[in-house]
């Protein structure tokens, strides 16, 4: 009896989890795209209202960078150096911190590089043969730590645990205090189409030379909030990701005839630039049409001889949650004034000569049309750049998109080249709004 009464119980109970199931989330497991979202939101508290505004007691971490990198393009090596300043805005006490290191998802004993040679189709590449064993396609790739120290140089202790490093706090920090640490590190930059990730290089083997796209490349403090705690999940390689706020100085030294597109803005522009391009810059600043500041011509000449020197551009960032840059010799630049609300943003784009033919009729152009869009409709731009990089792929990172959109050899190109163009562009540089200045919740 007591048995039957028991089935009878779980049946009942299925069946009321059978009627709920469809009523919160019709015909599909969390698959729903217009499904609501109440049971998966945090309780209105004294951090965060029903509406989604701050609460009364709200908080933020804040995480200041002071960064030197160099690039070295014979050996395609990084090496970096920061000052990272951290704020404990939060009512706890830390007595260790969490940083971001997603350049080890290319480290050979990374986990993200096993979940594919337990599959094979019946049609493989010379390269989908390669990666089946990452030990070796990885060799020497991933973030190498030099150096972790507080601020007088005192060795700091610290586990990294492939994409993600902890870091003990030497005392515990207080609520209202900071921490200042210094980190030197290196590793080897990835080819970029061959072993994937965001950020790495692409070799054009036309004219011998590079386009490094760097992002996500520097250790960088995880988000720690009131209803998470420290976000600590490993980074998976494609996936987005959210940062703690804070204020950039990045002093980035690559090759001297190179273009360096960034977070920010650059404080040197008249010393690594040519006078005739400084005069271009200036004509930018109140342009309505876009104007080369590295014109095609001067892009091209560059690549064909790699200069033995160096040239160090200096950026400065207030208030973003990552930085990346771009740099190349075959870069052009273009560029054209957006008025937001009685503020200058400068609308850019930097292509090399296979993107020219799409990317300077519309790239600039696009960008300038989805910083005046989104600000009408959301909230006014706060930055004072926006721009827009062909490097073959659509990434977004704060106030600089990497994306695609190459012509033929013959300079044509077909309409869904150009709409796609258009399209990742608009696209990649609206998330300067979500989720670069509006998030909702730390993710990796």
């Amino acid at each position: 009896m007591i048995k039957s009464i028991f089935i009878a119980l779980l049946l009942s109970l299925s069946v009321i989890a059978g009627q709920a199931q469809p009523l919160r989330n019709a015909g599909s497991n969390h698959g729903n795209r217009f499904e609501q979202l109440d049971y998966l939101l945090q309780d209105p508290n004294e951090y965060r209202t029903a509406s989604g505004a701050p609460g009364p007691k709200y908080w933020q971490q804040r995480a200041d960078y002071d960064i030197n990198v160099d690039i070295n393009e014979e050996a395609n090596v990084l090496t970096g150096a920061e000052t990272v300043t951290y704020f404990n805005n939060s009512p706890d006490i830390l007595t260790y911190i969490w940083l971001q290191v997603d350049e080890n998802f290319h480290h050979p004993n990374s986990d993200n590089n096993y979940d594919k040679p337990s599959s094979m189709s019946t049609r493989f590449t010379h390269q989908q043969l390669l990666q089946m064993n990452p030990k070796e396609y990885l060799n020497g790739y991933g973030v190498n730590i030099t150096a972790l120290t507080d601020a007088t140089g005192r060795p700091l202790t610290y586990t990294v645990n492939q994409t993600m490093m902890r870091v003990e706090m030497p005392i515990p920090l207080k609520p209202g205090q900071k921490f200042v640490f210094k980190c030197n590190w290196n590793y080897k930059i990835p080819d970029k189409l061959t072993r994937y990730g965001r950020g790495g290089y692409e070799y054009f083997a036309e004219d011998d030379n590079n386009l490094y796209s760097i992002a996500q490349w520097f250790p960088r403090l995880a988000v720690y909030s009131d209803f998470q705690g420290w976000q600590n999940m490993q980074f998976s390689g494609g996936a987005e990701f959210a940062l703690t706020f804070g204020n950039y100085k990045v002093n980035i030294t690559v090759p001297e005839d190179h273009i360096v597109a960034a977070t920010g803005e650059c404080k040197n522009l008249a010393a690594v630039l040519t006078p005739a391009q400084m005069t271009r810059w200036q004509q930018a600043q109140t342009a309505t049409e876009p104007i080369e500041v590295v014109t095609l011509a001067e892009a091209i000449e560059n690549a064909k001889d790699k200069s033995k020197g160096k040239k160090t551009w200096s950026y400065e960032a207030i208030n973003v949650r990552d930085f990346a840059f771009n740099s190349s010799r075959r870069l052009v630049w273009d560029a054209m004034a957006a008025d937001v609300e009685g503020k200058k943003v400068m609308c850019m784009s930097y292509y090399g000569k296979e993107a020219y033919p799409i990317y300077k009729k519309y790239s600039t152009k696009a960008v300038y049309h989805t910083i005046k869009t989104y600000s009408k409709f959301t909230i006014a731009y706060p930055y004072p750049v926006a721009i827009s990089v062909e490097a073959s792929i659509g990434m977004e990172y704060p106030m600089i998109a990497m994306n695609y959109g190459r012509a033929e050899k013959d300079g044509t190109y077909s309409e869904a080249t150009k709409y796609g163009a258009i399209g990742v562009i608009i696209h990649e540089v609206g998330h300067n709004f979500f989720p670069m200045i509006i998030t909702v919740a730390p993710h990796t």
